[in-house]
């Protein structure tokens, strides 16, 4: 397999696509039974454990498989912590769409309105960019993600204390290659974009991200098992464990505690699945934005030439193979990966966690329990 830096949207993309979902019937598996049946089939395919969620009005269905601890063995918790990775973009998106609405930026701002100088080397210039492109990734910034020493040392994960100034992120972004074509021409997903989404609300504020996520998100929706890490990798409470299999050595290493200034706004949110869910029902239902900003957040770019796939501020917009609609995004950093769907009118919900990321994309156990998160969702 070759390897492949995992982005959050592609990851969801590449297993909606996987997935032969039909419409529901009487007589076929419920929901949470679909959902059951994949996180076993991962655990069987290499997970160390799998948990999930099923939501239909307000009945909510649990499920869960394998372990989330492999040294103690103890269960995969559904109520159990871990990190969100890229479903992250969508709580800075809220912040910056609340801040349009208090009127204290635009989204048509660029970012050099806002950043002066932060976006100005290798022929990328942030006069000509716009938060609104930051948000939908038609920027046309390089993902620093991409640079090789910088997925290397993640991925060994030597140095989780390791500071990563924002501006240090960008600019190894910047550094990838030119630009291959003019802001706004095209969709393609970059970790680039939300670092310097984070900037710019620290600029507009005095507060970095994680401040303004938790004034404004976490603490009005009560997510009291939701928190965004500045500096400390360790987690606390219940949490699943995550783990990796090292791509250049045999068996399989936890790494729970991991740098997460390496993503920051991009992807450092600690959630459960109980509080993801609650998020973004809020989100997509209205509670969060005013209708204004709420239409900018639901106004698409287009992922795939066939229009089933869109991407808003931070959320994608994606019609299934059962030909029901969703928003959704997933999350994936080392040791977690993550994933949610979610109904317009937030009446029908489903998430899923698995404990394990070794940053290729496309394993058995990602298109398994993907299809499975799908077909639970197209059996609502």
């Amino acid at each position: 397999m070759k390897p492949l830096r995992l982005t959050a949207v592609g990851a969801a993309l590449a297993l909606a696509a996987l997935a032969g979902a039909g419409p529901a019937h009487a007589d076929t598996p419920t929901a949470a039974a679909v959902l059951q049946a994949g996180a076993q089939q991962g655990v069987a395919d290499g997970y160390p454990g799998v948990i999930g969620l099923v939501r239909q009005g307000d009945t909510t269905q649990y499920v869960h498989a394998g372990v989330g601890d492999l040294s103690t063995r103890v269960p995969a918790d559904p109520s159990a912590k871990f990190r969100i990775g890229s479903n992250t973009k969508a709580f800075t998106s809220t912040v910056l769409l609340q801040l349009e609405g208090e009127q204290r930026l635009s989204l048509d701002d660029t970012v050099d309105r806002w950043l002066p100088g932060a976006v100005a080397a290798n022929g990328y210039d942030g006069t000509r960019i716009t938060i609104r492109q930051l948000l939908n990734h038609t920027s046309g910034l390089p993902d620093y993600a991409k640079d090789t020493a910088f997925s290397l040392s993640y991925a060994l994960n030597t140095e989780p204390y390791k500071p990563w100034p924002p501006q240090t992120l960008v600019d190894l972004g910047l550094a990838q290659h030119k630009p291959t074509g003019s802001p706004g021409r095209q969709w393609s997903y970059s970790n680039t974009n939300y670092v310097l989404a984070g900037m710019v609300i620290k600029a507009v504020t005095g507060n970095d991200t994680a401040t303004e996520v938790r004034q404004r998100i976490i603490e009005p929706l009560g997510l009291r098992d939701t928190s965004f890490p500045t500096s400390d990798p360790t987690l606390s409470g219940s949490y699943l464990h995550g783990y990796e299999y090292p791509v250049i050595s045999i068996g399989i290493r936890d790494v729970s505690v991991s740098d997460v200034q390496t993503f920051g706004a991009a992807g450092a949110i600690v959630s459960t699945l109980d509080d993801l869910t609650a998020f973004s029902r809020a989100l997509v239902t209205g509670r969060l934005l005013a209708p204004a900003q709420e239409a900018e957040l639901k106004t698409t770019v287009p992922v795939t030439a066939d229009g089933t796939v869109g991407y808003g501020l931070g959320i994608v917009h994606v019609q299934l193979p059962c030909g029901q609609w969703a928003w959704s995004h997933n999350g994936a950093v080392l040791g977690y990966f993550s994933d949610w769907y979610t109904s317009d009118d937030g009446s029908k919900q489903v998430a899923r966690a698995n404990n394990e990321f070794h940053l290729l994309a496309g394993t058995k156990g990602q298109q398994d329990t993907g299809r499975a998160t799908v077909d639970a969702y197209c059996a609502l």
